[in-house]
């Protein structure tokens, strides 16, 4: 025997009932603004692209240059006091342009000199060379003589280093006396940007503000930290610097969060219990963290050998401490 039809009105409250809707997929987040910033890093477009951009640049500056000196002998013929103004302005522009250019080259020299240093240490270190973890020792004084932040450190390593006759044991003392204090202001550096990309992922559902806002912490922490260990970086070698650190961090597979790191850093199932929007901002601030301390080793001008190398979790655990739900920061 056939049922009854069941009546309209209960169709319809069956159907909007939320226990019959079927499950959200579980979809874990990716970080996509990192992703994205990432990408930037990396594109350098085509060889035709990149001889287009080129050969517009160079047309550019040849019509500008004409232009420019069209605008000013026409001055110059027709009033002699607007010409030698022009004239006058045309050289102050050129000349700020020419400073700009000098403080972009010197500072890929700085950062040049601390991957020479960096370079110098791990050798002397490989071959247990005495005199040369000496002349690192040299240089890293001349490197950080007038910081303030580092006369105690000097001070200790100058009255020390000439009992050690090791040179593991001298660079070990240089990066304790001298690095450790560089290194802990490097990860408050890293711990606020973390923060500023997880809780602007959050707070603002606009992808491209995501991407940008990720972008620009990103540039301003790891030129904070080429700053903090000597390099002051200028803003072509920022743009350099992040190249490098995506470079590294992509050559190594390293951009990217395991599920481990996740569940270490939201508490377990807790980010799966949470919006997709604040899952997204944990892990693009976990993967900023993870761009800072790559940014270390690479401003840093001795490698990590006698201090660890700070733990991307703790970093992320301390930078959302309140913005996760029963977390509390933990020691350095």
């Amino acid at each position: 025997m056939s049922r009854p039809p069941k009546p309209f009105l209960q169709e319809l409250d069956e159907a909007a009932d939320p226990s019959s809707a079927p499950p959200v997929p579980d979809v874990a987040p990716e970080g996509q603004a990192m992703q994205a910033v990432a990408r930037l890093s990396q594109g350098r477009g085509s060889p035709a692209l990149r001889f287009a951009l080129w050969a517009f640049g160079a047309l550019f500056t040849f019509v500008l240059s004409v232009a420019a000196w069209d605008f000013v002998t026409g001055l110059l013929a027709r009033n002699r006091v607007l010409g030698w103004t022009a004239l006058l302005l045309v050289t102050l522009a050129l000349l700020a342009a020419l400073v700009l250019a000098a403080k972009e080259w010197a500072a890929f020299l700085r950062l040049k000199r601390l991957d020479h240093l960096r370079s110098q240490a791990e050798a002397a270190g490989a071959a247990a060379d005495v005199k040369a973890a000496r002349r690192v020792l040299s240089a890293l004084g001349a490197l950080y003589a007038a910081r303030p932040d580092t006369a105690w450190g000097r001070a200790r390593l100058a009255e020390r280093a000439p009992d050690l006759m090791d040179a593991d044991a001298l660079l070990a003392l240089a990066e304790r006396e001298l690095l450790a204090t560089l290194d802990a202001e490097a990860r408050l550096v890293i711990e606020a940007a973390a923060r500023q990309v997880a809780t602007v992922t959050a707070l603002v559902p606009l992808a491209l503000a995501d991407v940008a806002m990720a972008l620009f912490a990103n540039l301003r922490m790891i030129r904070r930290i080429a700053e903090i260990y000597g390099g002051r970086s200028g803003s072509l070698g920022s743009l350099r610097l992040l190249r490098r650190v995506f470079a590294s961090l992509l050559a190594a597979g390293a951009l990217a969060l395991t599920d481990d790191m996740i569940g270490s850093v939201a508490g377990g199932g807790a980010l799966s219990k949470l919006s997709r929007r604040f899952g997204e901002g944990v892990v693009n601030g976990a993967l900023t963290a993870r761009v800072g301390v790559a940014a270390m080793e690479l401003c840093r001008p001795l490698p990590f050998a006698a201090l660890d190398r700070p733990a991307v979790s703790s970093l992320v655990r301390r930078a959302l401490t309140g913005l996760v739900p029963g977390r509390e920061a933990a020691p350095r």
